[in-house]
């Protein structure tokens, strides 16, 4: 049969006459009708006014925003409303940057490297200009203008509804059978092969069977489970032809690869990425969580870049579709900490951390589907000490700390991001020593301000956040706390939306200092920092697990688990000594510790190698001190 793409040019020449079916059939509102008054009755309305099963229309939605209008403000992918209508048009005038470009992805001082601007274009094949625009055909057939779509929620939800009718009219009538609208789903996508619609649709019908209840914007909304047999028959969601990935087959990832091949006369003239043999020689310790700061095309030129960086995935926002670069066992260039880069696999997702755009369901749960087969592949926990955001690596030595990487920011929901990796952050029983971060996302809306570069002082529009500010004292008058590794002077940290010096996110877990009334301080960076923890809202959580305390006063805190002196003698390679970062612990003070690792070095410098692992037999404990995780030598500290 043909493939779905092919068949838009009938979808956009039928767009007229479907619309035209709908209004002479009743469909419209009748004059002085009253208007639905919550979210669950505009689904409602809408699925009776287009003939849509209304627990359908709730799936598709649910899987696109999670039944959420954002303010009016578009997703990672230029899609707007519950409907996600896309507008990329309009979306794509705001601006897109990209915040790799001159950075030092591969974090190994002993070759520094610098990444070029990218001229290269995408070999994959980009959406489909129609898939873009979704809005305009949405509001040719219901008569109601885009910009109305992209602000008044009941609108996009009834400009969704008949776009999902006018694709089911492609495949037959509108059955009141949610079990036989699986091409229309499948449509509805905007994928650009059939193998990611049908996984697309899969996911809806997934939503189907167990149901869900989300409190909105604008009220509860519920979808009752239901049982539905479906039809697959009208995708062809073959994956024979394609090349092997490392993802589950039911994702039909591409693969995309990144190249290694030289570029320069000079030995370290090679790119983007290392030949390893991990887990074998090195483990995989860590999954990177990145975003792209642009869209997934532009992200794509950039991975098939030799004079550029890598990482071993990237996720598309609207459908969530998978390209895979690198294979597990290669070191790719994406973390700025070469040490990490060894230990771990990066996943790009096209968004933003601070213009106000948001993450899709769709990409939400096709990169929880790929993280929970790497780490069970992989065998890595399941924790915030191991699937790591950018904005928790550390910086290897002081002068890159400024630097670092703070993406994905505060917007991504991490919470909901553990639900779908079947590792929900609870509490554990009684009053602990250890605390997880864990506010509810949708009511913790921390004021920040740098959102809009033109207008830095600006406060951001408010926001769900995965993040909480601490205190210097239990007050919010009290200044934040001083990152002296961003700040050296000691002023404190501030509230922008790029600032981590004095801020902490859902997952990441701590060591308790104090409490007093609502406010719990834990220990951070040296500091006791004191987050707004009340009773009745509580935005920590008990927490089980251990901790360390230092020997001594003032031990030596690393951004690398790098081997000691003698461990190279014979290797013919000089010693790398991990520099010390400027953070001071004292005794008394305590901090959670996810891991105790082996130190390691990996040699690679050439094309043609040899490429070499250094083992060490100094060991280190990983631990969180601040947003970001670092490490410390085993011998000067003891546990607790």
């Amino acid at each position: 049969m043909g493939s779905l793409s092919s068949r838009r040019t009938l979808a956009l020449a039928a767009a007229v006459v479907f619309s035209a079916g709908v209004a002479a059939a009743g469909g419209v509102v009748p004059a002085g009708a009253a208007a639905p008054s919550d979210r669950q009755g505009e689904f409602a309305a809408a699925a009776d006014e287009f003939n849509v099963p209304e627990e359908l229309l709730l799936a598709v939605s649910y899987l696109q925003s999670r039944w959420e209008d954002h303010n009016g403000e578009y997703s990672t992918s230029g899609g707007f409303g519950p409907m996600h209508l896309t507008d990329v048009d309009y979306t794509r005038a705001q601006g897109d940057e990209n915040h790799h470009t001159g950075d030092d992805a591969r974090g190994d001082e002993r070759r520094p490297m610098t990444a070029p601007e990218v001229l290269s274009a995408p070999s994959a094949t980009p959406q489909a200009a129609e898939s873009l625009q979704t809005i305009d055909t949405a509001a040719a057939l219901i008569d109601v203008d885009a910009d109305i779509l992209r602000a008044d929620p009941a609108q996009n939800i009834r400009g969704g509804a008949a776009l999902l009718a006018l694709y089911q009219s492609e495949f037959g009538a509108l059955s009141d059978d949610a079990g036989d609208w699986y091409g229309a789903v499948a449509r509805y996508s905007q994928a650009t092969d059939e193998v990611t619609a049908a996984a697309y649709a899969d996911e809806v019908y997934d939503v189907l069977s167990t149901g869900a209840t989300m409190t909105t914007d604008d009220g509860v909304v519920t979808l009752a489970p239901s049982t539905v047999e479906v039809d697959t028959s009208m995708v062809d969601a073959d994956t024979s032809d394609r090349v092997r990935t490392d993802c589950p087959r039911r994702l039909g990832c591409e693969w995309i690869p990144a190249p290694y091949e030289q570029y320069g006369e000079g030995p370290g003239d090679y790119g983007n990425h290392d030949q390893g043999n991990r887990p074998d020689d090195m483990k995989i310790e860590y999954i990177i969580i990145h975003d792209t700061e642009g869209s997934y095309e532009g992200t794509l030129a950039m991975v098939q870049d030799p004079t550029y960086v890598s990482w071993q995935y990237t996720l598309r926002s609207a459908d969530g579709h998978i390209a895979q670069h690198i294979r597990p066992e290669d070191v790719a260039w994406h973390a700025g900490n070469w040490s990490v880069n060894s230990h771990s696999i990066g996943l790009e997702h096209e968004g933003y951390a601070a213009d106000g755009s948001w993450y899709t369901e769709a990409m939400y749960r096709s990169s929880a589907k790929l993280v929970r087969y790497l780490t069970d592949r992989f065998d890595i926990p399941r924790d915030r000490a191991h699937i790591l955001g950018h904005d928790n690596v550390p910086g290897t030595t002081t002068a890159n700390i400024r630097g670092m990487h703070w993406d994905t920011g505060p917007y991504f929901d991490w919470a909901h991001y553990f639900d779908l990796l079947d590792a929900p952050l609870k509490p554990a029983r009684g009053k602990t020593q250890l605390v997880t971060v864990a506010p509810d996302f949708e009511t913790n809306r921390p004021v920040m301000i740098g959102c809009n570069t033109a207008a830095p002082t600006e406060p951001c529009p408010s926001r769900p956040s995965s993040t909480v500010f601490l205190y210097s004292e239990p007050s919010f008058d009290a200044p934040l706390l001083n990152d002296i590794g961003i700040d050296a002077s000691g002023a404190p940290g501030t509230i922008r939306v790029n600032d981590l010096s004095s801020r902490a996110g859902t997952g990441e877990k701590f060591a308790v200092a104090d409490r007093q009334g609502d406010w719990t301080a834990v220990w951070y960076l040296g500091q006791k920092g004191w987050i707004h923890n009340p009773a009745d809202n509580p935005t920590l959580i008990p927490a089980k697990g251990k901790a360390i305390t230092p020997k001594r006063d003032d031990i030596p805190v690393y951004g690398v688990a790098y081997p000691e002196e003698a461990a190279y003698e014979g290797t013919g390679i000089d010693p790398v000594i991990p520099g010390v970062l400027p953070y001071k612990l004292k005794e008394g003070q305590k901090y959670s510790v996810a891991d105790r690792f082996d130190s390691q070095y990996f040699w690679a410098k050439t094309l043609e190698g040899p490429n070499v692992v250094v083992n060490g037999d100094r060991e280190y404990y990983q631990i969180q001190l601040g947003n970001r995780v670092m490490y410390v030598n085993v011998e000067d500290v003891r546990l607790v």
